[in-house]
């Protein structure tokens, strides 16, 4: 009996090992500052996650997660959301982009919050970003290793559109990951990351509003595979909604999400109402940890 017992044991462990933990993040412009309240828990509690994946400020966020720097966001964006060019219309109207790329992919990581790339490197963890193709409409996957030679990636997945030009990336041309795939769990299942813990930016009864298609042919009426998943993105997230909760359901899924609405909006400056998003990240974090602890482990 008891030598059944450890054969058991023995192959549970296996199993286990086998297993890759996934951090999945969503996006949502400042008000995924939520998520990085959430990254910055999870980074106390030293889950054996074996990689992660971010769709627009959702990787944002994620790339500071994987380089072990807990605070690097909340610090940036409560110092630099008052700054035109973190992002502004003012910027737009300037660059043709809302955000100042040069600014904010170059100078902060390089200068005013250094990013930590060695760590980043040594951290174990695959980091994967989300963008759109313009041109096929597809989302495209792509993996990170060098945070300043690949910079364009994490560009492109947070390139919103409307205000924001397409970035050339590797032949290709890329939008905000979240047109195609605002919550890439099933892409990241087939990577092989069979446990996820997903961080969502809003409530289990949002919906997404309904894209105006006669404004999304206007702006990109040479790309119709994409005007075509645009316009079908809010129908997408509904599905990917119901598969995260049979997921849920089938104990491979984790997820952490707001009870409420974020009371911050997509384009906020105001540094009070990031900081009550921020908090309320970390508080909803706090509140499963126990769980979650006996879920992943």
């Amino acid at each position: 009996m008891l030598g059944n017992l450890r054969s058991i044991s023995i192959r549970t462990m296996q199993e286990t090992q086998k297993s890759k933990l996934g951090l999945v993040v969503e996006g949502g412009g400042v008000r995924a500052i939520y998520a990085a309240g959430v990254l910055d828990v999870l980074h106390d509690m030293r889950l054996p996650f074996s990689g992660v994946i971010g769709v627009s400020a959702g990787a944002i966020h994620g790339i500071s997660f994987v380089s072990g720097q807990k605070g690097r966001s909340y610090r940036i964006y409560t110092r630099f959301c008052r700054d035109p060019r973190f992002f502004s219309f003012r910027t737009w109207l300037r660059t043709g982009n809302i955000v100042d790329n040069d600014f904010c992919y170059r100078q902060i990581p390089q200068e005013l919050e250094p990013f930590d790339q060695k760590a980043f490197e040594a951290s174990g963890m695959e980091f994967w970003t989300v963008s759109t193709n313009l041109e096929t409409g597809k989302p495209e996957y792509i993996r990170m290793r060098d945070c300043f030679a690949e910079i364009d990636a994490l560009i492109a997945s947070a390139s919103l559109p409307y205000v924001s030009k397409p970035v050339h990336y590797r032949g290709k041309l890329l939008l905000d990951g979240g047109c195609s795939d605002r919550v890439p769990l099933r892409a990241f299942q087939s990577m092989g990351f069979d446990r996820n813990v997903v961080v969502l930016t809003h409530p289990e009864d949002h919906r997404v509003k309904d894209r105006d298609a006669a404004l999304v042919r206007l702006f990109y009426r040479k790309y119709p595979a994409f005007c075509r998943t645009f316009e079908n993105s809010p129908q997408d997230y509904e599905k990917t909604q119901a598969y995260l909760k049979a997921e849920e359901q089938k104990g491979t899924v984790f997820t952490i999400r707001p009870k409420a609405p974020i009371p911050v909006s997509r384009l906020s400056h105001d540094p009070q109402a990031i900081i009550r998003a921020y908090e309320m990240g970390r508080r909803d974090a706090r509140e499963v940890s126990k769980k979650l602890v006996s879920w992943a482990l």
